[in-house]
């Protein structure tokens, strides 16, 4: 994950996906950033349309394959499923102490959003008005 250094902040762009995760136990939706060659994937309790509502949590899971830009199908050896449920292009602004400003230009989802850790791996997901 880059850290913040106290450099400039500089625009930097991606794609970025939003998968429904069906499982057994439930759906999540998962939120993967282009980032250095893979995809930092935060894992949301709501469905995306959602996240304009007010914060949400996050959990920072494991990076994923570039590939999951555009997969959709079974996962976990069948297990559970995947489909995109939102795409686009996102810009920010280079990491600054404790998170990061996102701007997402997708399909439906047209927003500003707060990216702050808590702590660890939690995170807070918040658009910015």
């Amino acid at each position: 994950m880059p850290v913040w250094n106290g450099a400039p902040q500089v625009k930097q762009t991606g794609g970025f996906v939003i998968q429904e995760h069906t499982t057994a136990s439930g759906v999540h939706w998962d939120l993967m950033l282009e980032a250095e060659g893979c995809l930092e994937t935060f894992r949301l309790p709501v469905h995306p349309l959602e996240l304009t509502g007010g914060p949400v949590r996050a959990v920072r899971i494991f990076d994923h394959p570039l590939r999951f830009l555009t997969y959709e199908g079974p996962v976990n050896e069948g297990a559970g499923k995947v489909r995109i449920v939102e795409r686009g292009t996102y810009r920010h602004a280079a990491p600054r102490p404790g998170g990061r400003i996102l701007t997402l230009e997708g399909g439906q989802l047209k927003a500003a959003f707060s990216l702050s850790c808590i702590e660890g791996d939690q995170w807070r997901l918040d658009v910015q008005k």
